[in-house]
């Protein structure tokens, strides 16, 4: 199953992906910058096989809904995300704001 969800977050509007999967559910909130998701994403891939295309995203690790990826603290970023000021152990919450 696939879930779609519009978060407003102050002045701006996100898109929630939840995605159920066997033994695991994929979890995405984007921006039209850039994008934080959970421990599914391959930071080193982006980083290094990716990165002339510059994608700005971060990973936060053991969430289990949007509402937590949304508060929890990134544990690692894109060379483009940093490029924008967002750091890890910052909340996907600030580095959404800074994405817009």
């Amino acid at each position: 199953m696939i879930r779609v969800v519009p978060y407003v977050l102050g002045e701006m509007t996100v898109l929630g992906v939840e995605v159920k999967l066997p033994k695991t559910t994929l979890l995405t909130l984007s921006t039209d910058k850039g994008y934080i998701m959970c421990g599914a994403l391959d930071v080193t891939l982006l980083n290094e096989r990716l990165k002339e295309r510059h994608i700005v995203a971060g990973r936060a690790v053991g969430v289990r809904t949007l509402d937590e990826l949304l508060e929890a603290p990134l544990e690692s970023i894109t060379h483009a995300a940093a490029d924008l000021g967002i750091t890890p152990g910052m909340s996907g919450r600030e580095a959404l704001r800074l994405m817009a």
